[in-house]
Order: structure tokens, then sequence, then C-alpha cells
């Protein structure tokens, strides 16, 4: 049964007359009359009876009006939901991120996304290797990712997210925690480093050794660790420094202190599917651009020592 027809029923109801309802609907007396008569025809049933100057459902009629109500309310729910999600004001998004990639612009987005778009299915996602969040785009797992390595594959859109200043994270303790200076990457050759293991953040380890190796460092390994909160435990422990992105600093980790490290940084990538079209991811990232642009000038965009 069309909903039109559903709809005539409810405005006689409404109205209590024909030529009330048509003048709603804006038809005339006689098309309405001939669609209610269709109806009635093809159903087998009278679905109005005259009482008085008026019409009034019979018992008929108004178990087609529950039912009418409620389908054309479902409807026009059903209709308001396509506005939506073609305004990218509703659905699920998931973002991937690593690390760091929570920290600063990211975190103000996500919180400005979930004030402005409450209806939004926004799903989070901490992973630590680039090469799973690659992937996790390309399946559909992930809708964006903020990662510091993405696969080089045409079906990937990639833009630089940031590039932040890595830092020395150290024990308090330590001789070189004396000064808050920025200091040189040779400095990683006076202390034993808390590492990632390779197996679980490649790009992160390789970043670290990568440092050490054209400063013509060969890196002790203090120990290892799988999570930031472990890294700086063992920091804070004494078991050695740890070079992650600068932005840690906002945990505060008691008994560790960063330096900056002069003439580093790490690069930032937002990545999304090549080609999608969603309102949604395109909301996100208009998000991301309004509030990176309010930081511009509170962020280091160049770390000391550093050609942008």
């Amino acid at each position: 049964m069309e909903l039109r027809l559903l709809g005539y029923v409810v405005a006689i109801a409404e109205e209590g007359s024909i030529s009330g309802a048509a003048r709603r609907l804006q038809l005339t007396q006689p098309t309405l009359s001939r669609q209610l008569g269709e109806l009635e025809r093809r159903l087998g049933v009278e679905l109005f009876a005259r009482a008085g100057r008026g019409l009034v459902p019979t018992a008929a009629g108004q178990a087609l009006l529950r039912r009418a109500v409620r389908m054309l309310a479902d409807a026009e729910a059903a209709l308001d939901d396509v506005r939506l999600a073609a305004a990218g004001k509703i659905g699920r998004l998931t973002v991937g991120f690593a690390g760091s990639g929570i920290n600063g612009v990211l975190g103000d987005a996500l919180g400005r996304l979930r004030v402005d778009l409450p209806d939004v299915d926004l799903r989070l996602v901490e992973l630590f290797d680039d090469a799973e969040m690659s992937g996790g785009i390309l399946d559909g797992t992930l809708d964006v990712a903020v990662q510091r390595l993405p696969a080089r594959d045409a079906r990937l859109a990639t833009r630089v997210w940031a590039r932040e200043p890595l830092a020395l994270f150290l024990p308090a303790g330590h001789p070189l925690a004396r000064s808050r200076e920025p200091a040189p990457v040779s400095v990683l050759g006076e202390i034993p480093l808390v590492l990632w293991p390779r197996e679980s953040a490649p790009h992160a380890h390789d970043e670290i050794t990568s440092l050490c190796h054209h400063a013509g460092i060969v890196p002790r390994i203090g120990a290892r660790g799988r999570t930031v909160q472990t890294i700086l435990a063992l920091v804070a422990a004494g078991f050695g420094g740890a070079v992650m992105a600068s932005s840690y600093r906002v945990l505060h980790r008691e008994g560790v202190v960063p330096r900056r490290l002069t003439g580093t940084a790490t690069t930032l990538h937002l990545v999304w599917r090549a080609g999608d079209a969603s309102p949604l991811l395109a909301r996100f990232i208009a998000a991301v651009n309004s509030v990176k642009a309010r930081h511009r000038d509170e962020r280091p965009s160049t770390p000391e020592g550093a050609s942008a």
C-alpha cells in the first residue's frame, strides 16, 4: 500500500470530512473521494462512516489508522535519517591513532565532534603498528587514521598531519635531567635506552635506532616496553631514557623529566581511503582543519635546528 494513501486516511480521520482533508492535502474533493473509494474497494471494507455532517473511522478504519500513523512517522524518520546522513550528522566513524596522535589537535577535534554531532557513533582504536593501521583503512575496519608511516598504496589518501619534536624522557635523578634546555642527539650515547619492541612498533623503533645511527651511536638497550605507560614507568625506575614525541610531556609522569632533542621531529599523517565521499568523513576533516588552524600558533611546527 502506498504511503500516499495512508496519508489520505489520516487526513480524513483528523479533519473529519472529505472536504477538509482535500483542502489540507491540496486536492480536489472528487479526487480524494475517488482515491478513498478505490482503497475501500481494494480492501473490501468501509473505512469511514457518516456521523452527522462528518465522517468517523469504522473499526476497520481505526485499525488501519493506528498502523498508518506509525508507518508515516517511521517513513518521516527514515527521511530525516537520510538527510542527516547526507549532511554527515549521523553514522559511525572509526578513527585509528597511534601514541601521540591523540594529543593536541586530534583530541580537541574529537571533543568538538562529540559536542557538535552527538548522534554520531564515534569509535576510537589505538594501534601501534603502522601496517595494521593502513590495512584497517583499506579493509574498512577504520575510516580514518593518524599514523606515522602510511603504506604506499594508491588506494590510500594521505595528508601530513603534524611535525612534532622528539624528546628524551629521563629518570629524574639522572645527570642529563639537571638541564631542561634542548639536548643534542649525541646524548643518546650517554644513557641506556628504553625502546619499543620492533615487532609491536617497527616505525617508532626504527626511528630511534636511525637517530642513533646517524649520530654515530650504537644504542645500549636498558629495557623494552609495549605501552607509553610502561615505558615511562621503566624510565622512572632508572632503566634508561626513552625517545618519544614531545607531546607526551602532558602525561607529567612522576620521576620523569623530558628534554627536547635538537633538530629532531616525527611526522604524523592523516590517512583515509582515496575516493571516500562520506559526508561524515568530510565533517571530521573539516573539524580537524578548524582546530588545527586555531592551534597553529600554539604548537611548535619546526623544532630547534630543523628545517620546516
